[in-house]
């Protein structure tokens, strides 16, 4: 009889409530929320940090709650706190870790973007051969050199250019040396020696590689953080269209403007039309590009906002499915906004790219682009009037729907949540490549 008692207690609604409390909660500075307790009993409640949070309108350490009511926690500044439950203010029955973040406000983009980027070196994107008399050769190939290779030196010198790369190789190859390579092969230093090699047609000296130093194109303006001057775009990594390796380097971001759209179709990505205009103007500097777009920093609110004003982010974990809208540009520089439905959520714990499921709801996108098309990547997610995600692929078989990145890892990536903390301790983008045969 006992044990029917206890296992009939166990599996009782208010049971399975209070089981159910999450054990980790993250919240945002300034935020609320609340838990369904549902037990017919008196308790109290123990935190550790009455400072970072209230609970059910108290701050003190000790707080007596009833359980068939709902606890109520409001955060107040970033900092962690432990929260401990006993029942009758004797048995512990549940303990809850609460990590309360810096709130960001940041304004939403949707701005179509130029993007011109230079690599920290030269990028080998392919052989080609040197003619000699009798044969052909690719020198560079001979001494080990791969496609996907970064040179980062020539002779203890710093490259970055094709055009030091070739001054470099004729001086060599007119002296009649080898030139002491210097390369990064996935995160590895490799050194070896390449002697240049007279072409017969052409008279110069070559190594046999197609090498690039930059790449350009267009894509959409995530969000940009006034507080602190710094931007994202695009949702994901802009890579060498010949060799998938990604660009490391720095660059610019200057205005576009959308002159035509290819309308997407099933195994047929669409694409925006752009071109860049007033190239002298630069937007912001790029610092960083990686997995989850590219970063930098811009001194000023930019041009053309749908969304004038700073809004909330959400966290990972308040994204959910259901309606929400995204901003883009279909024609000029002006900014829409289009209704989507987010029609999954991915759990993920750790940053990775596509966090979401995206559907095109708006019939007026769907008529224009087809759905979601290339230089759209980065377009903003609005839900909730919080800024949660950008877009950043399409389903190639189905355009109206795609993948979106939270914003969350967005913000990681460009430094605003480390930023916030230290101000609070204190107070689909379609590229081209330039290239060259050398």
């Amino acid at each position: 009889m006992l044990a029917a008692i206890f296992v009939a207690v166990c599996f009782s609604t208010p049971v399975e409530q209070l089981a159910s409390l999450p054990s980790k909660v993250r919240m945002l500075s300034g935020y609320s929320t609340s838990f369904d307790l549902g037990l017919p009993a008196m308790a109290t409640v123990e935190t550790s940090g009455k400072d970072v949070l209230s609970v059910n309108g108290q701050r003190q350490k000790t707080i007596p709650v009833q359980l068939d009511k709902s606890l109520h926690i409001e955060t107040k500044q970033p900092g962690e706190a432990e929260i401990r439950m006993k029942l009758f203010g004797i048995v512990p029955f549940k303990s809850m870790h609460v990590d309360v973040i810096p709130s960001v406000n940041v304004i939403p983009g949707g701005q179509s973007i130029g993007v011109k980027l230079r690599s920290n070196g030269i990028l080998v994107v392919g052989y080609n051969l040197v003619r000699r008399k009798g044969d052909s050769i690719s020198p560079g190939e001979q001494s080990n050199i791969r496609i996907g290779d970064t040179i980062v030196k020539i002779d203890g010198h710093s490259v970055t250019t094709v055009e030091q790369a070739g001054k470099w190789i004729r001086e060599a190859g007119e002296q009649q040396r080898p030139l002491q390579m210097t390369i990064m092969r996935h995160h590895e230093v490799i050194n070896c020696k390449v002697i240049p090699q007279k072409d017969a047609q052409s008279q110069t000296y070559r190594i046999g590689l197609y090498i690039r130093d930059s790449a350009a194109g267009v894509g959409t303006l995530t969000f940009y953080d006034p507080d602190h001057h710094v931007f994202g775009a695009l949702g994901h990594v802009i890579s060498d269209a010949d060799t998938g390796q990604p660009f490391h380097g720095n660059g610019q971001i200057i205005h576009a403007t959308v002159t035509s759209i290819d309308k997407g179709e099933s195994g047929q990505p669409g694409e925006k039309r752009s071109i860049f205009v007033d190239e002298d103007k630069i937007v912001g500097r790029i610092t960083k590009n990686s997995d989850f777009g590219v970063f930098g920093t811009m001194q000023k609110s930019p041009d053309q906002s749908l969304i004038g004003k700073a809004i909330p982010i959400a966290l990972a974990e308040q994204v959910h499915e259901g309606s929400a809208k995204i901003l883009t540009v279909l024609n000029g520089q002006r900014v829409q906004a289009f209704d989507i439905d987010i029609v999954n959520v991915m759990k993920q714990g750790a940053p990775a790219t596509k966090s979401m499921v995206i559907k095109v709801t708006d019939q007026a996108l769907l008529a224009k682009t087809g759905g979601i098309i290339q230089g759209m990547s980065g377009s903003p997610i609005i839900q909730d009037g919080k800024l949660v995600g950008a877009v950043t692929h399409v389903f190639v078989n189905d355009p109206t729907k795609g993948y979106g990145v939270y914003i969350e890892w967005m913000l990681n990536e460009a430094g605003v949540q480390t930023k916030a903390k230290q101000s609070n301790a204190q107070a689909s983008g379609s590229y081209a490549s330039l290239g060259l045969a050398l």
